[in-house]
């Protein structure tokens, strides 16, 4: 790596490091009166997100000694192992049902969230059978087969939100391998017809919507989550009220260690705690494309633009919802929200961005091969 590659690499590293320190605090401060109301105990979230976090520096260092990480048989398996998990959450009796949502396999005391992998195992797939194309710039109905199956099997959970993610980081992929950007105007299209589709088939959805645009139309209902959020983000002023003096968290928000963690971080630290969580975001979203920019080969160049593009959009739509900005949907803050599967998937993704910057998308050329196989 060159010194630039390092220096973003560094930044892109300590940004995922902070947020994760400060994310097993929150999710102490967040869930302490939670966890004594349901396990008579103020430490349980906090410790097992300890827990979870130490599993998932072990997975991120494993990935980054590896020297098969580019692999496309690899990456083959690991969609085959994804797309049997999604369905195997369907089957009763081994799938969870959790807030309406048959999401989860459950492993005793844990849990496993497979639509978190899938979006890893998309990314992947698509990046190795893009750079298998060399450079050829051509439409494959399999490019959208390895998208759609998924994406399916997600929606049946039901989970929008986890197919929003993986579907806009797939096309990031795409757009990135060579796919002319009026193609995406027409999937635009497509995509608004769909999503009216599924409103139809689940008016829960248009409840969202409605309770997006006037909350107060339905205060104990559908804009429940939202007029919380926003009594936890509004008073907090320039500095908030202190760490661990969260009023929401006294259940007002359901949950506030999960999905909507970051109104008590703002309720606790302020404008200027929230503006630095935002910051240490930004940072490595900026410092993830400076490392996807200077990649030469194109297993690594859209490797990382894929994960960086999943990272800065599930960024970008939590807090969008805890701020009101957007629809509420059910997504967890990467690197801050409490759960094991959402943790150790966004150390999976930081790690893969930081391996392939260091190499792992090579390939062997033989004499007269191009200097490159990017588009």
């Amino acid at each position: 790596m060159h010194a630039l590659e390092k220096r973003l690499a560094a930044v892109f590293f300590l940004s995922a490091a902070a947020l994760s320190l400060l994310g097993v605090a929150f999710v102490h401060s967040a869930g302490s009166y939670w966890g004594e109301i349901h396990y008579g105990d103020s430490l349980p979230f906090a410790a097992k997100q300890g827990i979870y976090l130490a599993v998932s520096a072990a997975a991120a260092v494993f990935i980054l000694k590896s020297r098969s990480i580019g692999n496309k048989k690899l990456w083959t398996a690991v969609y085959i192992a994804a797309v049997l998990l999604l369905a195997a959450v369907l089957v009763p009796g081994i799938g969870a049902v959790r807030n309406g949502s048959q999401s989860w396999i459950a492993l005793g005391p844990f849990s496993l969230q497979p639509a978190e992998f899938a979006k890893i195992a998309v990314i992947g797939k698509l990046s190795s059978m893009l750079a298998e194309n060399r450079g050829r710039k051509v439409f494959r109905p399999g490019h959208f087969v390895v998208i759609l199956l998924p994406a399916a099997l997600i929606m049946l959970q039901p989970d929008f939100g986890s197919m929003m993610i993986m579907v806009t980081a797939a096309f990031a992929v795409l757009l990135v391998g060579g796919y002319p950007l009026k193609f995406f105007f027409g999937l635009a299209g497509a995509g608004a017809a769909g999503i009216a589709g599924l409103i139809a088939v689940a008016p829960y959805r248009m409840d969202r919507i409605k309770a997006y645009l006037d909350p107060w139309s339905d205060p104990l209902g559908t804009g429940f989550q939202a007029i919380q959020s926003l009594l936890a983000t509004g008073p907090a002023g320039l500095t908030g009220f202190g760490y661990g003096q969260s009023r929401q968290k006294f259940l007002y928000l359901p949950e506030p260690q999960n999905d909507f963690i970051f109104a008590i971080i703002a309720e606790e630290t302020g404008f200027i705690g929230a503006v630095f969580v935002i910051g240490l975001f930004f940072l490595m979203a900026a410092s993830a494309i400076g490392l996807a920019a200077r990649q030469r080969e194109p297993l690594s160049f859209y490797m990382i633009s894929g994960m960086a593009a999943m990272l800065g959009f599930q960024s970008f739509l939590n807090i969008g919802v805890v701020s009101g900005l957007l629809p509420v949907t059910g997504v967890t803050l990467p690197f801050i929200s409490y759960g094991g599967s959402s943790l150790l998937a966004a150390w999976i993704a930081a790690a893969l961005i930081l391996r392939f910057a260091t190499g792992a998308g090579e390939v062997k050329r033989r004499p007269g091969d191009g200097q490159s196989n990017r588009y």
